[in-house]
């Protein structure tokens, strides 16, 4: 009788665990540096092992890279099964230049959409560069269904500029205006390397809180303590650099958080990237 009870109250926590995680969905967003040979041990095809592994350990139902090649998508389309990406090179709106691309597990999630914009004065003009940019920069989104919530939600995906203060400024208004044109009234998540500390202006900007269109940082509205350092830049160092992050996952809507995460881990003193990667363990409103 005993063993029976004991039976079935293992399956009534495994029930309710797997309920629990139905309703949830787990967000990264992780710069895994373009690939060059001048970072010589760092180079690309001396961690790509460490990129996917530490994906498939982590296990986002969505991930924002940014700075990726078309060598080093196609690296990682093969070495992480189960899932499929959207985006385009920021150059050509094809295959040229890095990309701010999107992962999604195809099995827990269906694309309803995708689109790429260019942070300028022009979003639709494929390659333009806007205001001071060193180069020009760009914005890949996706709508996807959750297969097991049934809920709908869109998830945005950028890389600021690196030089121009006013291109990064008017890039969080582009992005604010754009999430609020196209999301409407439905959940979003925006991942992306800002280039940018939370008091620097950009920031600022995106999470005024008298700007109705403002976003909210993941990492504020943890249920639990943030997990990591707050810097989220290494620089292929032994220790990361600065104290304040410029990888953020932001929210739109009434998401809840479980837990933030800065994951930086080192393969015998060795980065996967020059970035950390960033996760969220997010509850659908």
């Amino acid at each position: 009788m005993k063993k029976t009870a004991s039976a079935l109250l293992l399956c009534l926590i495994s029930a309710l665990t797997t309920f629990a995680q139905d309703k949830t969905l787990t967000v990264m967003t992780f710069n895994i540096r373009y690939n060059t040979p001048r970072d010589s041990v760092n180079a690309w095809p001396n961690r790509k092992d460490k990129v996917a592994s530490q994906i498939l350990f982590h296990q986002p139902q969505v991930l924002g890279v940014q700075e990726a090649l078309w060598d080093q998508m196609d690296d990682l389309a093969k070495a992480l099964p189960g899932y499929k990406f959207i985006g385009v090179g920021r150059d050509d709106g094809d295959k040229k230049g890095e990309f701010s691309a999107i992962f999604y597990d195809a099995a827990r999630l269906t694309l309803l959409d995708q689109r790429t914009f260019w942070l300028s004065e022009t979003p639709e003009t494929v390659g333009s560069k806007g205001w001071d940019a060193a180069i020009c920069r760009i914005v890949t989104y996706g709508r996807f269904r959750d297969n097991k919530t049934k809920k709908e939600f869109y998830h945005f995906n950028t890389h600021f500029d690196h030089i121009g203060k006013v291109a990064r400024r008017e890039s969080a208004k582009l992005l604010l205006k754009k999430v609020q044109e196209i999301a409407g009234k439905t959940p979003v998540v925006i991942t992306g390397d800002f280039n940018a500390t939370p008091t620097d202006e950009p920031i600022q900007v995106i999470v005024n809180q008298q700007d109705p269109q403002r976003l909210t940082d993941a990492k504020a509205i943890s249920k639990t303590p943030h997990y990591g350092p707050n810097s989220t830049f290494n620089s292929f160092r032994a220790h990361d650099i600065g104290n304040e992050p410029i990888d953020y996952i932001f929210l739109k809507g009434n998401w809840g958080v479980n837990k933030h995460a800065t994951i930086s881990q080192t393969w015998k003193g060795l980065f996967a990237s020059d970035h950390f990667s960033v996760v969220a363990e997010l509850r659908f409103p």
